[in-house]
């Protein structure tokens, strides 16, 4: 975003991501909220309320004599009359929450690409910054559009949650002393969501912190599901629904079995809805390693969304109450879960322990169902690390309170996995399990199926 200020001709570069993500302030800090015009698009507004809001930010911003603005096209031509009064040099002009400005039947698409096509992209001063937290709007009608905007992009930027590490930098800068254990926990129920993160407070615990934003009713984020749906999404409900599903089947489901469960209608629609949740980042859709497409997983990856159907969905909260859960099997369960997803993120960081960064690599889920009649039980490998060096790395993820100790049964287990895959794909590759943990292994005399490990201090890295 700062390079666009030193290039010949204009920019053109969108930014985008799930709500909360911090677009906002990485364009405020980039420009030092030195722009030329910037104006927020109202949510759930009326277009006639979007271009009142739109001439009262002209007005303010040192336009005098604003035009009444009745349609987008006298809005766009105002703001280039604007733009023509203003001194040489670079004009930095900011929209923000651009999906809310295109309300139905507005012709606010359309405007926005004549206002860069006809305009803006023909002069040398210009850089246009546009953000939304709709992530599939964004996606469909300015990264992917098909029409005028197709291919008028110089740059994009897909904001993504924060790892590990950057979670961990963001408490150091504001003091906040936490372990990385209790980092670890942070993340599972926050995720890499910076705005979660900055509502911490220094002084008391992590679990003080939880009980105090999520479940007093005055706490930051005690209605945040709701809204955080409802901000992304025009119609919420349909979208819900397929979490839903996914938070009762936290192994995942493929499309088939997702329309069977929520009798949802097999057509390009539910292709769509599928599709904007991964944009968003709420479900990962994982291949089945040499199986095609459509039997795909959907797994719900969004650390927010599981903590809340696992603990405050349908529930009553009272202020204390993750405090009390702290050591119950519903809280070690969840544990186990959640720390799955969180090294489902951290694949890189994986990858780097490993020694392969530079590896070509492809990661996949694997299942496993035997017919009835076969005296076997299923399989599922959450991660696996398909390696262009000849290896496949299946992943087996473990969240403990002290080293993880491997048994005699869960040896057998894992030989019976590596074996079952081999034996199933007819892999020509060598098959290495990992063991992935939050606090290493045991040493003890079942550690021969075990080629590498990774500790949670490596996904720090």
């Amino acid at each position: 975003m700062q390079e666009a200020l030193t290039e010949e001709y204009s920019q053109f570069i969108a930014v985008y991501g799930r709500r909360r993500i911090g677009k906002t302030f990485l364009i405020r800090e980039s420009y030092d909220n030195q722009f030329y015009f910037q104006y927020t698009g109202a949510a759930k507004a009326s277009s006639r309320t979007q271009l009142a809001r739109f001439q009262l930010a002209l007005k303010e911003q040192g336009l005098k004599d604003v035009l009444p603005l009745t349609t987008w096209m006298t809005a766009f031509s105002e703001l280039r009359r604007f733009i023509g009064l203003q001194p040489e040099g670079k004009k930095v002009i900011f929209l923000d929450e651009l999906p809310w400005m295109d309300a139905p039947r507005s012709g606010f698409l359309s405007e926005l690409e004549a206002f860069w096509n006809g305009w803006a992209s023909a002069r040398k001063d210009i850089v246009l910054v546009v953000c939304g937290s709709a992530t599939s709007w964004m996606v469909k009608k300015i990264i992917k559009n098909k029409g005028g905007l197709h291919n008028r992009l110089n740059h994009r930027i897909a904001l993504q949650p924060f790892t590990l590490k950057e979670c961990e930098a963001l408490l150091q800068s504001r003091s906040i002393v936490l372990t990385r254990k209790q980092i670890l926990e942070g993340y599972m129920v926050f995720g890499g969501v910076p705005y979660y993160w900055s509502l911490l407070e220094r002084g008391a615990s992590l679990t003080q912190e939880i009980d105090r934003l999520l479940f007093a009713r005055d706490g930051d984020l005690f209605d945040e599901f709701k809204m955080l749906y409802a901000s992304l999404f025009n119609k919420p409900e349909p979208y819900i629904k397929v979490i839903e599903q996914l938070a009762k089947k936290k192994k995942g489901l493929t499309r088939l079995e997702l329309i069977k469960l929520g009798k949802f209608e097999d057509n390009g629609r539910f292709t769509e809805i599928l599709h904007d949740l991964e944009w968003c980042g709420f479900i990962r859709g994982y291949s089945f390693m040499g199986r095609k497409a459509k039997d795909e997983i959907f797994q719900l990856i969004d650390h927010y969304t599981l903590f809340y159907y696992e603990f405050i969905n349908g529930k009553r909260r009272s202020k204390n109450y993750w405090q009390t859960m702290q050591g119950k099997p519903q809280y070690n369960t969840w544990c186990g879960l959640a720390f799955e997803r969180a090294c489902l993120w951290h694949v890189e960081q994986i990858k780097m322990k490993l020694g392969i960064s530079g590896v070509m690599t492809d990661e996949y889920a694997w299942r496993y169902q035997p017919d009835k009649e076969a005296d076997k039980s299923g399989i599922q490998i959450d991660l696996l690390i398909d390696r262009s060096d000849g290896i496949i790395d299946l992943c087996e993820m473990k969240y403990s309170k002290k080293e993880y100790a491997i048994t005699k049964d869960y040896e057998d287990e894992l030989i019976r996995k590596k074996t079952t895959f081999a034996e199933v794909t007819k892999t020509r590759s060598a098959v290495h399990t990992v063991m992935v943990t939050t606090n290493g292994l045991a040493h003890n005399a079942y550690l021969g199926e075990i080629q590498n490990e990774v500790d949670l201090d490596d996904l720090f890295l």
